[in-house]
């Protein structure tokens, strides 16, 4: 791929917008070195494949030699981003923040050169801001253009409550650009209006408008929600190489040349073939399959991607028993109704859950299908529960 192509395809794959697309192609085209900013609050301690469509944006930009620059919002995590929120956010302490952070750093690591990145802190400068500077900032806004975010349109109508520190924060985000002199800044489309900030503070301090790219959002294994924790439709990082593989194996298959476009490093022609060839009838599954390895490769290895697929294959093609699995120690052997091992193991939230799985033939205890969730079992030591398509336990004897 030549410079040209790969100045395209920084600025098109995965990319929802550009704003503006004239001035940041001729600042790309011009061979200028460009300080490129991600910020990120660490208000959670695990990152996922959601996470890593900006991050890995932002590697493209790191690979043509612009400084990127990895922003990590100790001071505005404080105060919780209401992007896309329809309450306040709960504030976060600073060893609750640092510990993410900590987490975070590794997790990045993964797909950035963090020896070649700039990481900051926003505590460096909003922690000594004062009133006369903060006054200046939100004379520079109106509340008319605060009260145009749909999240906060949407909270008014419910009658729920709008913090007066919520507005401050796409006023924070705008200035830590000032504080970095930041020439483009990427995040999800849900960041738009906060980006936006700081295109209105930077001439102030006479700096020129930053430019803004974001990317587009991935929905989670669920196909219909975008990639969220709190959903439980997430494939992290920190998820072993198993579970990556079964995670992606489920996604449905509309999704497959979203997840290889804005996952992957796989070239657009040959993810443009993967597309025409299920099209034509291809088998999805295969394609999926390929697109674990990759995954799994990019975050774990290519030896961890070879004896993931292979205990895949064991598993649900071959419908045998991992050959590794969580242990169960039982308190004693004996008789147990099967509805409250499930719920004991953790297997299933509820004993209503449980009842669920079992009527509908998704429970097997020792190689068994069981739809009566009356039936009581007898457990020993070595037995294997199995709970759905991917959950499996193996009991061990206490005794």
């Amino acid at each position: 791929m030549n410079q040209k192509e790969k100045n395209q395809e920084l600025l098109t794959r995965g990319v929802a917008e550009v704003i503006v697309k004239k001035s940041l192609q001729k600042k790309i085209e011009s061979g200028a070195k460009l300080r490129v900013k991600l910020g990120v609050d660490p208000t959670a301690p695990h990152l996922h494949l959601g996470h890593t469509v900006v991050l890995r944006k932002l590697k493209q930009f790191q690979e043509l030699g612009h400084q990127v620059i990895f922003l990590v919002g100790d001071f505005t995590a404080r105060i919780g981003d209401p992007s896309d929120k329809l309450s306040a956010r709960k504030p976060l302490e600073g060893k609750e923040i640092q510990k993410n952070w900590e987490t975070y750093k590794e997790q990045v690591g993964k797909v950035l050169d963090l020896r070649e990145v700039e990481i900051r802190f926003n505590s460096e400068w909003h922690q000594n801001m004062d009133f006369a500077e903060l006054f200046q900032l939100t004379s520079l806004f109106t509340v008319n253009q605060m009260l145009e975010r749909d999240m906060f349109e949407k909270r008014m109508e419910a009658g729920k409550p709008l913090w007066i520190h919520e507005m401050l924060y796409p006023i924070l985000q705008g200035y830590d650009s000032v504080a970095l002199s930041a020439d483009v800044e990427l995040g999800g489309t849900d960041q738009t209006f906060n980006m936006l900030a700081a295109r209105t503070i930077q001439p102030t301090y006479g700096q020129d408008p930053q430019d803004i790219m974001t990317v587009d959002l991935l929905e989670g294994t669920d196909g219909s929600e975008k990639m969220s924790k709190s959903i439980g439709n997430t494939i992290d990082l920190t998820d072993t190489a198993g579970e990556m593989f079964g995670k992606t194996m489920s996604i449905p298959d509309s999704l497959i040349v979203k997840y290889f476009t804005l996952c992957t490093g796989v070239p657009l022609t040959e993810i443009n073939s993967i597309a025409q060839e299920m099209k034509r009838g291809a088998n999805p599954r295969d394609y999926k399959v390929r697109l674990a390895r990759e995954l799994i490769a990019m975050y774990h290895g290519i030896a961890a991607a070879d004896k993931a697929e292979a205990e895949f294959t064991r598993v649900f093609k071959e419908k045998k028993a991992p050959r590794s699995m969580p242990a169960y120690q039982l308190k004693k052997e004996g008789s147990y109704s099967l509805i409250d091992i499930i719920t004991e193991t953790g297997l299933a939230p509820s004993k209503s859950e449980a009842r669920r799985l079992i009527e509908q033939g998704g429970v097997q205890f020792d190689g068994m299908q069981i739809t009566d969730w009356k039936k009581k079992v007898r457990v020993t030591g070595g037995m294997v529960l199995q709970v759905g398509k991917r959950k499996f336990l193996k009991f061990t004897s206490g005794e």
